[in-house]
């Protein structure tokens, strides 16, 4: 792995929502290209990995649920769609032997699950096999549990939490460092206690932002492209660097990344 010492055992990368197919083409290139640098030993994707439209109950509760013999092909164009885009992460860490992998469900994917409880013949739309995360390497953590994916002294999971200081509620809530998706915006909030420093850290979003300006309905957001590095060393202490990228271009450790080439 690059820019290792004597102290740092682990390098990870961690992306937040890319909400595919909706997403935002140049952020993800300059994700592959961060991790082909950065050549991480961990990889963390913190959920809402797909937008999983047709999944919405929008689609299949209620009176306006469609029959299932016409939703059935749009969730496997969800799903297929989905898996596409998994692919172009899962292709530059396979080419820098990325062994260690974490998908953090996201509220999204949870849709998945909720229609299988519904139509309970239809399990292999459920998150972990509809992603085929076992082939892919992926381990699993189910979305929001208690107990979270903790590496050293941080924990990650995909967000909760909305408030206008939402950094602030989900250190408070958790009472230790962590690392969220969800809200789409780039925070951080820092609190010193008796046992040491603790923060908590929103990643942003890496999805199309302008394609939700219907939705929106002219509101404006503060939501930005991001994605973190976190050096890990023996003692469980870490260094997070949050990666901004603005209009599809970032710095990595000197060098300039352009995601539309």
């Amino acid at each position: 792995m690059a820019r290792k010492n004597n102290e740092v055992v682990d390098t990870a990368i961690i992306t937040p929502d890319k909400h595919f197919p909706i997403h935002d083409e140049r952020a993800i290139n300059i994700v592959c290209k961060a991790i082909e640098i950065v050549k991480p030993n961990i990889y963390i994707d913190l959920g809402d990995t797909g937008e999983w439209e047709y999944f919405s109950n929008h689609y299949w509760k209620g009176r306006n649920a469609k029959p299932m013999e016409d939703l059935i092909p749009l969730l496997d164009k969800d799903v297929d769609n989905v898996n596409k885009g998994m692919d172009i992460i899962d292709k530059s860490l396979d080419k820098v032997k990325c062994k260690t992998r974490h998908f953090v469900q996201g509220n999204h994917e949870v849709w998945l699950d909720n229609f299988v409880i519904r139509y309970p013949y239809l399990s292999h739309y459920k998150t972990e096999e509809a992603l085929k995360l076992k082939k892919r390497g992926y381990e699993y953590h189910p979305y929001n549990r208690k107990k979270l994916l903790k590496i050293g002294k941080i924990n990650f999971t995909h967000g909760k939490y909305v408030p206008k200081y939402h950094a602030f509620k989900h250190l408070d809530m958790y009472g230790e460092s962590i690392m969220y998706g969800h809200t789409h915006d780039i925070q951080r909030f820092t609190k010193t206690t008796a046992g040491g420093t603790i923060s908590a850290w929103s990643l942003g979003c890496l999805k199309d932002i302008e394609a939700d300006e219907d939705w929106l309905s002219g509101r404006l957001t503060n939501w930005n492209h991001a994605f973190a590095i976190i050096d890990f060393f023996k003692n469980g202490n870490y260094k997070v660097e949050v990666v901004e990228i603005i209009d599809g271009m970032t710095t990595l450790w000197g060098q300039l990344l352009d995601g539309n080439k």
